[in-house]
């Protein structure tokens, strides 16, 4: 049966178990986008549109299994779902050399450095460009990205297959569930190889939005945790990240703000990030391990989806020549997280983070003053927490 005639008659749809829980308003735009939001709330009013029966309203969740009636009419030609771009032999080959795991609900790319996640006025080739590489039918779902990766920052990278799965995967890294683990080589050797970031970010005025900083006052909260896996004497040393919250740019901004910046990005560290020798001048950035739990397939639970990806050539070859083993890690170290502390180990910690924070202050304060003393090494204006051990 065709669009044209199908429009005509009273239609049953089974609700699927990728759109247990969504909305009834949210069902229509992931199946029947074509029907739009002002139809569906006259026909709910009207008892047009039914579920298991029962009148429904636009707020009403879904669960598996339930039967929604979709009245005749309704159709908007002017919102017809957008034609799928055919793709090159080479977008083919390209979008498939990508793919490190596939799952029922789930397409995992080892994303490469130079590559934009998505589009923008002057970004033409991305990967969202090359997902319909995955849909080859025309009726298809058109899978879809849940998260993002800077254009310079390579790794893991997830689709969703579907409408239902891509909701609840940006559930589990929304609440924080999904677990990132990132390598870095870092400029220098921060001080404390174990502990937290605590610095609030917001965009820097004058910079369009492109840029963030530090801002204590205005900024959203952004927390990190890392760890120095190995150093090459005070020249370098290889970290391992794991993101608490998702902001732009985080992990950038955090190293450094405690004067550490991410080899090759100069965005954030200016020349101080580049290393002299063969060492890459590439951002060395790479989401290395991602850890997540995934929707049901078929009703019935599935497992934690856990997969890690290869270092792209340049990194791994920073590695090679600064005398790093990547055996050194699995890139799980950080995922289990600290022992959990007895109230008065967490004051006795609160109580020294706060004493080592006013000293350093003081230094501030008394290097400012100093006449024809030489600046000391930028601070985060954000202060770091160490929870671990001093080198």
């Amino acid at each position: 049966m065709s669009r044209d005639d199908a429009s005509k008659t009273v239609r049953q749809f089974t609700v699927e178990p990728d759109d247990d829980g969504v909305r009834l308003d949210r069902w229509f735009k992931r199946h029947l986008p074509q029907i739009g939001f002002a139809t569906i709330s006259k026909w709910a009013r009207t008892g047009q549109v039914r579920v298991d029966g029962g009148r429904a309203k636009p707020e009403d969740r879904l669960a598996a299994g339930q039967v929604v009636r979709v009245p005749p009419g309704g159709e908007a030609p002017h919102r017809k779902p957008k034609a799928k771009r055919p793709l090159t032999e080479a977008e083919l080959a390209e979008a498939r050399a990508m793919v490190i795991a596939e799952t029922p609900s789930a397409i995992v790319l080892n994303k490469p450095p130079g590559l934009a996640t998505q589009g923008g006025s002057k970004t033409h080739k991305h990967v969202d460009g090359l997902l319909d590489a995955f849909a080859p039918e025309e009726d298809d779902p058109r899978p879809r990205l849940v998260h993002r990766l800077d254009k310079d920052t390579s790794g893991v990278l997830l689709i969703a297959r579907t409408p239902g799965s891509a909701a609840s995967y940006s559930k589990r890294f929304s609440g924080r569930s999904a677990k990132k683990i990132y390598w870095a080589l870092v400029v220098g050797v921060p001080e404390v190889f174990e502990g937290t970031i605590d610095a609030p970010l917001a965009k820097q005025p004058g910079t369009g939005g492109e840029k963030m900083h530090v801002d204590e006052e205005n900024g959203q909260s952004a927390v990190t945790r890392y760890r120095v896996v190995d150093r090459a004497g005070n020249k370098a040393a290889w970290v391992e990240l794991e993101p608490m919250t998702g902001r732009t740019h985080q992990l950038r901004v955090h190293l450094a703000a405690i004067g550490h910046p991410i080899v090759g990005d100069g965005k954030y560290g200016g020349q101080d990030a580049f290393l002299t020798g063969s060492v890459s001048r590439k951002m060395h950035l790479h989401a290395r391990r991602l850890i997540i739990d995934q929707p049901a397939s078929g009703g019935k639970k599935q497992g934690k989806l856990d997969v890690t990806a290869d270092l792209p050539e340049h990194f791994a070859a920073s590695m090679a020549h600064l005398g790093f083993d990547p055996g050194a890690s699995d890139a799980a170290t950080l995922r289990e997280g600290p022992p959990e502390r007895s109230r008065e180990e967490k004051k006795q910690a609160a109580r020294q983070h706060a004493k080592q924070y006013r000293k350093a202050r003081r230094g501030e304060r008394r290097g400012r003053g100093a006449p024809g003393k030489p600046k000391s090494p930028a601070k985060p204006r954000g202060p770091a927490k160490p929870t671990g051990k001093r080198k």
